[in-house]
């Protein structure tokens, strides 16, 4: 039976019809499930899910009408008896999600599965090991960073049963997700990237978050692979639920080691990094920074399990390109002159800051008299108890970096850090502590023609309105009561 039928998804779902549709409804094979009722495709499944913002049920009567296959609610719909295609009724359609996608996994028999998973750089390891994969093989990956409990299960069932990898980013924000999440996907391969200071306000401490991540661990299917960051102590006493353990990083003993790191020009391509895998492998990577490195090693190790050459792999990372706002280099044009913007701000905490000043330090350590090195600093969120510290923390270390002329803080959070840099003579700081469209448009008049900028900020900040109101080139002039001007260094800026 194919499991897109639509009798078949009513017993998975354990659901019950409130109306069975035309003649030959129930025996219709769907072509997959959507909970997006303004891009469903005819002959999808729509799915109404319930949130705090949205509400899909108010929209099941009309997509049933304009050619969906089938309907899943967990609430009745009015008129649901006369709609023209099976309705289902559900106790919960999030939990029928979940459901769907894993009995739908257990049916990709041919199919590699693998799950990334790690504080930092999830999306962008998934795709650099797409971008291998891809090379030799037929498969699907998450899109963008659908790593949640809508994310996860719409990407299994979007695979098709000829795939021969799938790639799903699983992520976390609260205890126990990792393991709902990885017993639905039940990976053949598990990737750790690294484990650092991510919603600490429900995992207390590295130890909590690193507890979380290997949850992924016993889910993996006998005779499979973790792929687990070396640089993480946290994790090392947690590894033994694992079939079996590859490590990559810096350390010395890591399986796959970081073994040189370096920048160099490449015609066409500007500069690149390059690096060794344990001292074999050279390869040449079209995303900057150690740490995108070490997130390419992860590839690596996956490419060589699914019998991907060196040959490809280097190949294929050459020319790899990151997530949007992943350190994502723009040139913006202006009167007097071009600005660099590196937009980086899809999210923050002090572990990604801190390999993001090493990053910007790395490229921009030496700029031209005049040029000035600009961070615009969003508040990091979901730090729990540590927040005031950890922005405190930031602002020493910016101001130890070496890698910044002016600090712009966006938030009520970053201030902290702003006092930090200030009080251990750090750079010129631009504060804005309420975020609007007009503040932010605000603090970019204080953007000069030739700088380079750095956009760091978790992602509720908004932090790429910085880069849309530079891109405006007029700002409107800077509001007194709006924006605080400090010096906190003897420079001339």
């Amino acid at each position: 039976m194919p499991f897109f039928i639509i009798e078949n998804l009513k017993s998975v779902c354990s659901g019950q019809y409130l109306s069975r549709g035309g003649p030959g409804a129930l025996e219709r094979v769907a072509d997959g499930i959507s909970t997006d009722s303004r891009a469903i495709l005819p002959g999808q499944v729509f799915l109404a899910l319930a949130g705090d913002r949205f509400d899909g049920h108010e929209f099941a009567a009309e997509v049933a009408r304009s050619g969906a296959a089938a309907v899943i609610v967990q609430r009745d719909i009015p008129g649901a008896a006369e709609l023209p295609v099976p309705v289902i009724k559900v106790e919960s359609t999030r939990k029928a999600l979940l459901r769907l996608a894993a009995a739908y996994r257990r049916t990709l028999k041919e199919t590699k599965v693998i799950a990334v998973c790690g504080s930092n750089g999830k999306s962008t390891t998934v795709r650099l090991i797409e971008a291998v994969l891809s090379r030799k093989l037929r498969g699907t990956a998450s899109k963008k960073s659908h790593n949640n409990d809508i994310g996860v299960p719409l990407t299994i069932l979007s695979a098709k049963p000829s795939d021969q990898y799938l790639i799903c980013e699983v992520g976390t924000n609260h205890p126990g997700e990792i393991a709902t999440l990885g017993s639905v996907v039940e990976p053949d391969l598990a990737i750790i990237t690294s484990i650092g200071r991510e919603h600490m306000e429900f995992f207390g401490d590295l130890s909590g978050v690193a507890r979380e991540e290997a949850a992924i661990l016993p889910c993996i299917r006998p005779g499979g692979l973790a792929v687990v960051t070396a640089d993480s102590p946290e994790l090392r006493p947690l590894l033994k639920p694992a079939p079996s353990v590859l490590t990559f990083g810096l350390a010395a003993d890591a399986s796959l080691r970081l073994s040189s790191f370096g920048y160099r020009q490449v015609e066409g391509a500007g500069v690149a990094a390059v690096f060794q895998c344990s001292e074999r492998l050279e390869i040449t990577l079209g995303l900057p920074g150690k740490h995108n490195a070490c997130n390419a090693l992860a590839a690596v190790a996956v490419a060589r399990r699914l019998a991907i050459d060196d040959k490809t792999i280097a190949a294929a990372l050459a020319t790899a390109r990151g997530p949007e706002m992943r350190w994502q280099a723009e040139t913006v044009t202006l009167p007097g002159g071009d600005v660099e913007v590196i937009n980086d701000a899809y999210n923050a905490n002090p572990d990604s800051l801190a390999v993001g000043l090493t990053t910007f330090g790395e490229l921009y350590g030496k700029v031209a008299p005049g040029r000035r090195r600009v961070l615009v600093l969003g508040d990091m969120l979901e730090l729990g108890a540590t927040s005031d510290a950890s922005h405190a923390e930031a602002g020493r270390l910016i101001a130890s970096s070496g890698c910044v002329d002016v600090l712009i803080t966006v938030g009520q959070r970053a201030q902290l850090a702003a006092d930090a840099c200030a009080a251990a003579g750090g750079p010129v700081a631009v504060r804005v502590p309420e975020v609007t469209d007009a503040t932010v448009a605000a603090l970019a008049g204080h953007v000069r023609p030739g700088d380079v900028v750095l956009l760091k900020g978790s992602r509720g900040m908004r932090l790429e309105r910085v880069l849309k109101a530079i891109k405006g080139g007029a700002v409107p002039p800077v509001p007194a009561a709006a924006v605080t001007v400090t010096r906190s260094s003897a420079v001339n800026h």
